[in-house]
């Protein structure tokens, strides 16, 4: 059973300030070119894009939106005002900040099988008023040397952390930008391209399901 953290095992953050202009229609810009890489690496097929609607200097409003994508390209220079048509109409000041691209991607278990899992990566990028930046984050025990259970799970490990490694340097090269490592949390950090190793003791990693990975 493949199981998912409530917070992610590992993150990368590239800071794109000054490689990329502000505003919505960069952050769509820029969410394809990343899309584009996972997708080739199987780790992101986008279907739908989610957002939360902002004030400058007040914040987040609380209201959300959702918009299916899968025959619509992040690259469609109509998406913008797509977008934008669905700002909430008692707050014509609102603007939307970070754009979150979810689909599925493909993993694979210890006997090669592929399996698709939605939500097997996710990619945010942001712009407002602190800046320009993207986020790629992973949330299940497919790219660790252990599973949440604190088992040591070396062929699934090298069924699919090479393939998210590779992901992340072509993202380095198209972003013009090197990832950095974003904090730890309970269930793993990122470390360079992957995932750091985790303390063994008599073979076994920490067991991490007391917290309830789904």
């Amino acid at each position: 059973m493949l199981m998912r953290a409530p917070k992610e095992s590992g993150s990368w953050t590239w800071d794109l300030d000054d490689v990329a202009q502000p505003g919505l229609e960069s952050v769509l810009e820029i969410a394809g070119r990343m899309s584009a890489v996972l997708e080739a690496h199987a780790l992101l097929a986008p279907d739908s894009l989610e957002w939360d609607w902002s004030i400058a200097g007040k914040g987040v409003l609380g209201v959300s939106c959702r918009l299916n994508i899968r025959a619509r390209p992040l690259a469609d220079p109509a998406l913008p005002d797509r977008l934008r048509a669905c700002r909430p109409t008692g707050n014509p000041q609102a603007d939307i900040g970070g754009i979150l691209v979810l689909g599925s991607g493909a993993w694979f278990d210890a006997n090669g099988v592929r399996h698709e899992e939605h939500r097997l990566v996710e990619l945010l990028v942001n712009s407002n008023e602190l800046g320009t930046w993207a986020e790629l984050s992973v949330f299940h025990d497919v790219w660790g040397q252990c599973d949440f259970r604190g088992e040591p799970q070396p062929i699934i490990h090298a069924n699919n952390a090479p393939r998210l490694a590779s992901a992340l340097r072509e993202l380095d090269q198209v972003l013009g930008v090197a990832a950095e490592p974003g904090e730890p949390t309970y269930y793993g950090r990122a470390e360079g391209y992957g995932l750091g190793t985790p303390d063994l003791i008599d073979g076994l990693g920490p067991d991490l399901t007391d917290a309830a990975p789904c």
